[in-house]
């Protein structure tokens, strides 16, 4: 899979997620193989101003590398600014959001906003463009009714101004997450453009990601939701593509994610921070496993990565010795 100069180990993508894809949540995806990881997205007006709470989601470590920075926003001056500041933080790709559908965001005329505003889309692509020398993709959704109509002409638009690969959720923007993704939109725009096309939607399971590149014949596959306290779908789907058996984490490979994941938000977050977040978040990591109820219950009380370790450890070590995985 190549984008632009950018050649990339394989084909699986993580999405952007507000709030989930930090810098510890994807160098957990990464360790599980992912090729490309991308930040959770950040505001053009707030990295042109400066914002220190937007500036610390630009940082990374080489161990996550490559990494895709995405950016939302709707003036093109203010979005080619962001993308130099981007550039220039050692990003390695510039993507921009055309997808989210939040209504306060819709609002500012940013996302998926863009895609009933055509010549607004062709502005900020043509100016980000010019104003960077790295890799250039966006992320759209089939607009604001199913005939993906929108996406094909924003999909024209993009490469047409220089874009380097586009990905595709389709979803309407009023859909959200609901109803069915309809991946043959990802073939059409697939035969319409000559970029990589990305696609998204619907991978909950290895086998899906399989069957997405059979049936759309996309370039590579951006899983989101599915990724969430489940890095090994990455490494899952990489064996299926070796033509080797599946296998399901076991209680090792869960609990050393937990002390991993808690250790890089205590490093990136502080301390305290990173305790009041992982109250929620460390249960991601336990879904259908035995008496993850207890565990859940347990962390929500947490205030060091102390508390946290002996938390974890006690629960793994009580489904080893009841011997359920």
């Amino acid at each position: 899979m190549k984008i632009r100069s950018l050649v990339l180990d394989n084909i699986t993508v993580l999405a952007p997620l507000a709030g989930i894809t930090s810098l510890p949540f994807r160098l957990l995806a990464k360790e599980c193989g992912c090729a490309l990881v991308c930040s959770e997205m950040i505001s053009s007006n707030g990295l042109v101003y400066k914002s220190k709470k937007t500036e610390q989601l630009l940082g990374s470590l080489p161990e996550e590398k490559p990494l895709s920075v995405q950016i939302f926003g709707s003036d093109p001056s203010m979005m080619a600014e962001a993308a130099q500041i981007v550039e220039s933080s050692g990003a390695d790709i510039l993507d921009i959001n055309f997808g989210c559908s939040v209504k306060k965001i819709v609002k500012s005329g940013s996302c998926v906003a863009l895609m009933r505003a055509p010549e607004q889309a062709e502005a900020i692509l043509f100016a980000v463009r010019k104003a960077i020398k790295i890799p250039l993709t966006l992320k759209i959704r089939s607009g604001w009714n199913a005939s993906g109509e929108q996406a094909f002409r924003i999909a024209e638009i993009a490469e047409a101004c220089g874009a380097d690969a586009v990905t595709v959720h389709p979803r309407t923007a009023t859909q959200g997450f609901s109803g069915n993704a309809d991946w043959s939109l990802i073939a059409a725009i697939k035969k319409r453009i000559s970029i990589p096309v990305i696609g998204n939607g619907d991978i909950a399971e290895p086998e899906d990601a399989i069957r997405m590149l059979t049936e759309t014949g996309c370039d590579a596959v951006m899983i989101g939701r599915a990724a969430v306290g489940n890095p090994w779908i990455f490494s899952r789907i990489l064996a299926l593509l070796r033509g080797e058996q599946d296998r399901l984490p076991d209680t090792a490979s869960r609990k050393n994610a937990m002390l991993r994941y808690l250790n890089a938000s205590v490093n990136y977050f502080g301390e305290e921070r990173a305790c009041r977040k992982m109250r929620s978040q460390l249960g991601w990591f336990v879904k259908g496993m035995r008496y993850s109820s207890n565990f859940r219950e347990s962390i929500k009380r947490i205030s060091t990565e102390a508390a946290a370790i002996e938390i974890i450890n006690d629960y793994i070590n009580e489904i080893e010795v009841r011997g359920e995985g």
